[in-house]
């Protein structure tokens, strides 16, 4: 290198060289007016020899010493002396990451640790409009206390006028290959695409380059090989970098589907913005540190998915039969304690489908599955059921019985007796002698209560449920008068009772008068005061005290009673979280509906609740997974499509916000996600035709959404006017206001605390 040690150029004193490449040579320096090392690059000749090239380069530094961030190395002047043009900027001590990788690559922990905050630094100068063009491991430093740093950003650019072509790219920095194929040369193996081909590129070309640098760490070798550097572009421009998880099994897939994506070949298809990126390996180590969303089925635990048995009978009508045994037992042996039962929901979402019981157990994270089949002639019944153990196949226990409808609650709770029984002997290894005989018998029977004893009425209340749970407004109307049917003929069916109250409910959601309201409150209390220990009751005063009487505290009693009750009811589960998060209190919330989603894995519900909590959060990453399966398992779902798009804003997605708002199936909604992103992307016309068009036709559906969107447009006093309006009609979205990031523009306005008083959200 071309400065010897001790000579100085103006105030700094060279010590001794760093290295050398084609951004120029660099050594370490000791700035002798503030008495600090620093190190000092030396431009190229080409650089500082031509006028527009140099300040070119000197309005990039410019852009790039206003980078102010702990993992961007910082870049403190550039100067003059003697002719010789150089930068100076902070010193690192420590190693290149190039110097990190390791064969077979690096644990997950190490590979997150230097991911997360080399993707924060890009982030940062992303966001300063400032790209690198020359990611690779030698531009990435690691202090000896561990801090990643990265150097020359937005410089290769002016060192090397536009964007480095394949032929500049051998003269920057030597990179040895870890396969061992043979020396590859510059930085062609970090380039993208665009690059290659000596195309305008952007911050995505960064994202393709990180892609590279993360899957080299993972698997110790980079993602497209060659003998040249010719082999090497054609493998770029041409071939599929090969699947991380054939290298490294142990590695989850989150980590190659977040490779992938920084890896593909189409800038348009790629990750597009490096916030995102940070927001996936975060949520991917937050899943790490708190073990898998759900475990994968366990035989230590005494857990079961109840199938939907199947109609033999020769009358297809017979269906609500067949499908209300099945439910029925959910309902007892979900109030077992120590039993772990997958929600009706889920096990439902199998109905008519041929998949193996191994299938069904993996996707329920269950250790056993009870299928059956009923077939009906007038009175007579015959069910037909077995118990069959996950891991293996093996039949654990079956049985079936030949029984006149009369009999028909004793052959339930005979099946619900044998399961629990031999799920407790086969799987928790528990003796069964006649005293753990008669536990299980009073266990089942507490679990059982509430039914009735009619005959009819009990196939009445069967078709009712069966109609009520389609959520059909059609359907729902014929069920209650089948429920109303059921009580006439036996007014003490607490059950029944308890499921008219929740129809009535379910049908608030269509007519906002009074009385239904009323109606529902009136049946759970009847449920009540007939069974005051059915969980089914307390959960339908919950739903009303939550959603129609703003009663936190009333609604929070009444979930805990449910589920003191029913541990297993993914419904109470979902609920509890739900209140839990209105209420401000988040980790409380998201762990009541993570213990739903175990329940209730196939359920849109459950992920619909957890999105929503993790918004609130700021993991974004993570409610755009939650919000995704929810559509997946429900596209038609009200509020799903709007709130994925507005997740997808807050990651910097705008192109993806918008296609996935028009695709909102419920135009409010859609004009309302339209109008937020529209203002944010500051396209003013039709932001104002947004909003304007959802207060003419939606002022009483979403005066919620009108304040919300108000609220963004930093409109604080219509903002407040129009949570006034959604108050005064009782809105259903105000009880979430405390988890809607949109209104945190009022946040700090006085009149944001007195409605959360009148609301009773106040901390």
């Amino acid at each position: 290198m071309g400065l010897p040690k001790g000579i100085r150029l103006g105030t700094y004193e060279i010590v001794g060289p760093l290295g050398a490449g084609g951004m120029g040579e660099v050594y370490r320096a000791k700035d002798l007016r503030l008495g600090r090392e620093v190190a000092l690059k030396v431009l190229p000749v080409e650089v500082a020899s031509s006028p527009d090239r140099l300040a070119r380069f000197e309005r990039e530094a410019r852009t790039a010493a206003g980078l102010n961030h702990p993992n961007i190395v910082t870049l403190f002047s550039i100067e003059e002396e003697d002719g010789i043009r150089f930068l100076t900027m902070e010193l690192i001590d420590g190693r290149t990451l190039s110097d990190l990788v390791a064969p077979g690559g690096l644990p997950l922990s190490r590979i997150l640790e230097l991911s997360i905050p080399l993707t924060d630094a890009l982030a940062a100068a992303h966001e300063r409009g400032v790209v690198h063009r020359d990611l690779k491991p030698g531009n990435v430093m690691v202090t000896r206390d561990g801090r990643v740093k990265v150097l020359d950003f937005g410089l290769a650019k002016s060192a090397c006028g536009e964007a480095l072509p394949p032929a500049a790219s051998q003269a920057v920095t030597a990179e040895s290959p870890v396969s061992g194929q043979g020396l590859v040369l510059g930085t062609v193996p970090y380039m993208a695409p665009e690059q290659l081909r000596g195309e305008a590129v952007d911050a995505r070309a960064d994202l393709f380059a990180l892609g590279v640098i993360v899957y080299e760490l993972a698997a110790g070798h980079r993602p497209f090989a060659g003998q040249t550097c010719a082999d090497v572009t054609s493998a770029i421009l041409r071939d599929a970098p090969g699947l991380l998880g054939a290298v490294r099994p142990d590695l989850p897939g989150g980590l190659e589907r977040i490779v992938c994506r920084c890896l593909e070949k189409d800038p348009r298809a790629r990750t597009q913005t490096a916030l995102e990126v940070s927001n996936d390996l975060r949520a991917l180590r937050r899943t790490l540190e708190r073990g898998p969303l759900l475990e994968p089925p366990s035989e230590d635990v005494a857990s079961i998915a109840v199938l939907p048995f199947v109609n033999r009978s020769r009358d297809e009508e017979d269906e609500y039969f067949s499908d209300g045994l099945a439910d029925e037992l959910i309902n007892v042996l979900a109030k077992i304690r120590g039993l772990r039962v997958a929600a009706r929901t889920s096990s439902f979402h199998f109905k008519g489908k041929d998949l193996t019981i191994a299938e069904v157990g993996q996707v329920l994270r269950v250790a056993t599955v009870l299928e059956g089949s009923v077939r009906k002639a007038g009175n007579r019944v015959r069910i037909s059921v077995q118990l069959v153990k996950v891991s293996d196949g093996y039949h654990l226990w079956s049985e079936s019985y030949d029984r006149t409808l009369d009999d028909i609650f004793a052959v339930q709770d005979d099946i619900a007796r044998s399961v629990v029984k031999e799920l407790r002997t086969t799987l928790l290894g528990e003796e069964q002698d006649s005293k753990a005989s008669g536990e299980v018998k009073a266990e089942v029977a507490r679990a059982a209560r509430g039914r009735g004893k009619n005959a009819e009425a009990h196939r009445l209340y069967l078709q009712a449920r069966y109609l009520v749970g389609r959520l059909a407004l059609e359907d729902m109307e014929k069920g209650i008068e089948y429920l109303k049917q059921a009580l006439e003929l036996e007014p003490g069916f607490a059950l029944a009772w308890a499921e008219l109250g929740g129809a009535y409910a379910a049908r608030a959601g269509w007519y906002t008068a009074e009385g239904i309201w009323q109606e529902a409150r009136e049946a759970a209390e009847r449920a009540l005061s007939l069974e005051p220990d059915l969980a089914e009751g307390h959960l339908v005063i919950a739903h009303i005290q939550m959603n129609h009487d703003w009663d936190w505290r009333g609604a929070d009693a009444s979930y805990r009673r449910a589920l003191e009750l029913a541990p297993g009811n993914a419904h109470a589960l979902r609920g509890a979280g739900g209140l839990a998060g209105c209420l401000g209190r988040l980790e409380e919330g998201n762990e009541f509906v993570l213990r739903a989603v175990e329940q209730d894995p196939l359920s849109p519900a459950s992920y619909q609740y957890l999105g929503y909590g993790f918004v609130a959060a700021d993991r974004f990453a993570e409610a755009e997974t939650a919000l995704r399966k929810a559509l997946e398992l429900s596209p038609q779902s009200m509020f799903v499509t709007s709130s994925l798009s507005l997740v997808l804003l807050a990651q910097g997605r705008s192109d993806e916000a918008l296609a996935v708002a028009s695709r909102e199936p419920y135009e409010s909604m859609r004009l309302y996600a339209l109008g937020i992103i529209y203002h944010i992307l500051g396209r003013g016309a039709e932001a104002d035709r947004a909003l304007r068009e959802l207060t003419e036709k939606y002022a009483v559906e979403a005066a919620a959404q009108i304040a919300e969107v108000h609220a963004v447009r930093g409109e604080i006093d219509r903002a407040f006017e129009w949570l006034e309006r959604a108050y005064a009609q009782r809105d259903a979205a105000l009880p979430g206001m405390k988890l809607t990031p949109s209104y945190r523009t009022l946040h700090g306005d006085p009149r944001w605390a007195a409605f959360l008083r009148k609301m009773g959200l106040e901390e």
